[in-house]
């Protein structure tokens, strides 16, 4: 009987530490009060697939992307002076109507690294629940 616990108690540790069935991408996060700083560092060194939360201002306007799933575009300078380009889903969130070039905004999303700055997408939430769920904030309203 002792040999049969013993037993059990071996199998519930070693399940402990099973890895999970789903699929793990490391991600870096980090806030507002340090995104500038991860994404200057980003850019500077061509990394991508860096989930950051920050803030910038509205630069540009850009036509929407109408290829494939529908993107609003625009791009933003964030106070380090870097640009970047936003891309957020208008299929999955809804589209910010009411922005303009000289509105501030928060993001949290996926940083992609491109030479012109970088590109932050996966502004919204993920249906499939197998990605971080990212936002736009917008004159007091979160777009996810």
């Amino acid at each position: 009987m002792r040999k049969f616990w013993v037993l059990i108690i071996l199998m519930a540790v070693a399940y402990q530490f099973t890895p999970s069935a789903g699929v793990s991408i490391p991600v870096i996060t980090a806030s507002v009060k340090n995104g500038d700083r991860l994404l200057r560092d980003a850019f500077k060194n061509r990394r991508s697939d860096l989930q950051v939360e920050g803030e910038g201002v509205v630069i540009k306007l850009l036509p929407d992307d109408l290829e494939g799933s529908r993107h609003q575009r625009f791009i933003i300078r964030l106070r380090s002076g870097q640009t970047l380009l936003i891309s957020h889903n208008i299929d999955l969130a809804p589209r910010i109507n009411s922005l303009q070039v000289g509105h501030s905004i928060r993001f949290y999303g996926e940083y992609e690294w491109n030479a012109q700055g970088g590109v932050i997408h996966w502004t919204h939430h993920d249906p499939a629940g197998n990605h971080a769920g990212g936002w736009i904030e917008h004159s007091g309203r979160r777009y996810q």
